[in-house]
């Protein structure tokens, strides 16, 4: 059955979902990097300030074997001596401490990151459970585990074993002669066995790290279902989204025809366009589109203009620049500007017509440039 569900899983994680591993804590990490950058480190620190540390080891055995007569019977010998033997224990470790720590932090940001997560430390009792953790020994990753550590003892070990070997006049020559040059050469002797160490485990250390970023995110794997789901809960349902825009859509439109009755004239071509057009001298500085609609809604905007005694206006290609430049609720540009002025002083002429009694004027015929109809250009 787990086998099944990892065939399913051929798509790569997404950033959603890396992140909720994040969150619990769940990056890529090589332990065996980690530690062959630390024992790198000190190892460097080692063969760089050799002869300060040695400076530092030799006055700490010198607070140890060197005493005056009188400092012997001195009350404050014991608390003299700690306090100096801990600054010298200081100066010699620290900068091995601070190199270590740094290398340590370091490698870990290297491969999975900077991350911090308060869920990783709380306790899961499930991990206590000794058939579960037999399982987990004899799973991929425990026989992984298992083969990595036999290969570092192998590896390792023969690679000091060699060092001594190469070295083995030299280890029995350090008790022949004088214990500052006895010293040095244990301790260069110590450096090289660290480095070589720290360079064999460095070789494991990056096979182990391109391992653990490939199984990161070989677990971490979706299928086709759950790239589906996920962008369902991130981007929303279609079916919702296209609901609530068809919702929008419909309130836009009853706004737009509640704007109708405001209007001072409906331009319109006979059966397809229809743009309502108002206009305040006090408060705008050019007419402003109310409504504007194509074949059916453009049939209401002319029954609710109708119903309310607007002046309908047939002006076919000043209705198509009207709706192809101008966007709801903003002011027609200024090349309309002479053709609407034409419409609004014939519908001003008309009113005052049918209040006095006198004939109807002439409608007029606006002449608007053809490229103002844009897409809605007649041929």
């Amino acid at each position: 059955m787990a086998d099944t569900e990892n065939e399913d899983r051929t798509e790569r994680a997404s950033e959603k979902r890396l992140q909720e591993a994040r969150e619990k804590g769940e990056v890529p990490r090589s332990r065996d990097l980690s530690g062959a950058m630390v024992v790198l480190a000190g190892i460097s620190m080692l063969l760089s300030g050799g002869a300060d540390m040695y400076a530092h080891v030799r006055r700490i055995y010198g607070l140890g074997l060197g005493y005056s007569r009188e400092a012997l019977f001195s009350d404050h010998l014991m608390g003299r001596v700690f306090h100096l033997v801990a600054g010298e224990m200081l100066s010699l470790l620290m900068p091995i401490f601070g190199a270590t720590l740094l290398a340590a932090v370091g490698s870990s940001v290297l491969i999975g990151g900077l991350n911090f997560s308060s869920e990783a430390l709380i306790p899961k009792f499930e991990r206590l459970d000794p058939i579960a953790g037999l399982g987990r020994l004899f799973a991929l990753n425990g026989l992984i585990e298992l083969g990595k550590s036999l290969l570092k003892v192998l590896f390792i070990g023969c690679a000091l074993v060699l060092l001594l070997r190469h070295d083995e006049a030299a280890v029995m020559a350090t008790g022949n002669g004088a214990i500052g040059a006895g010293v040095g050469e244990a301790l260069t002797l110590v450096a090289h066995a660290g480095l070589i160490f720290a360079v064999v485990l460095g070789v494991i250390g990056g096979i182990d790290a391109a391992w653990q970023r490939f199984d990161f995110e070989r677990k971490h794997r979706m299928s086709k279902q759950e790239v589906k789901d996920e962008h369902k809960d991130t981007e929303g349902n279609p079916q919702l989204k296209g609901r609530i825009r068809q919702m929008q859509h419909q309130m836009a439109r009853r706004r737009m025809i509640q704007e109708v009755p405001k209007a001072d004239v409906v331009v319109v071509n006979p059966t397809h366009f229809a743009v309502a057009l108002r206009y305040d001298d006090a408060r705008m500085r050019a007419p402003r589109v109310v409504a504007k609609g194509v074949d059916v809604m453009a049939q209401q905007i002319r029954l609710v203009a109708d119903a309310h005694r607007i002046p309908l206006v047939e002006a076919p290609p000043l209705a198509r620049a009207l709706y192809a430049t101008t966007e709801l609720g903003h002011e027609i540009p200024a090349a309309l500007y002479v053709a609407v002025a034409q419409i609004l002083a014939y519908v001003y002429q008309l009113k005052q017509a049918v209040k006095n009694g006198g004939p109807a004027p002439t409608v007029p015929k606006p002449d608007v440039d053809p490229e103002l109809q844009g897409r809605y250009r007649q041929p």
